[in-house]
């Protein structure tokens, strides 16, 4: 039993010659296939919208390179259950190595130092750990009331009306 429709369309692709999909149209085609939209990969991946649209029409200057554009095409694929390094494979392929180089080792020997600028300035994290600042503080608060509450602070020490209150428990 024949479908003409798939006749047709084996026609068009013989007529068509060889198809060469690169990374975004298979995983375009792996995502139509498992009939999952493109808003869905959208949230489920964290990627916004038009980066799986740039990806899946391969407009690489609109992305991230190296290994950015390796991580995103890695959970994409991962979404998508595809094998995950034949993809990767195809996208080294297509645009060329996406591999973090590797780091190579320096030999050991005498370290020549051309002036302050050759030594590499370290900076430390210019956040500081204010949650721990209030958490202290509040303690300290608290511990405050609680020997006022007790008439462990002199009364002298007290300059406000309505500590003095507390004190004297009125």
């Amino acid at each position: 039993m024949t479908d003409p429709v798939l006749e047709e369309k084996d026609k068009e692709t013989i007529a068509s010659g060889p198809v060469t999909a690169g990374v975004g149209a298979t995983l375009r085609s792996l995502r139509e296939a498992r009939r999952i939209s493109i808003s869905e990969a959208s949230q489920r991946l964290k990627y916004s919208v038009r980066q799986i649209t740039e990806l899946e029409d391969e407009n690489w200057e609109k992305l991230p390179g190296g290994v950015a554009l390796r991580g995103f095409v890695r959970n994409y694929a991962r979404y998508l259950d595809a094998d995950v390094d034949s993809v990767l494979a195809l996208l080294d392929n297509q645009i060329g190595p996406t591999a973090p180089s590797s780091v190579m080792a320096v030999p050991a020997g005498p370290a020549r130092v051309q002036g302050d600028a050759a030594l590499p300035v370290a900076h430390e994290a210019s956040h500081r750990p204010w949650g721990w600042f209030f958490i202290i503080l509040a303690i300290l608060v608290i511990a405050a009331f609680y020997a006022i509450d007790r008439g462990w602070v002199p009364e002298s020490w007290l300059v406000f009306d309505w500590l003095k209150a507390i004190a004297n428990n009125e």
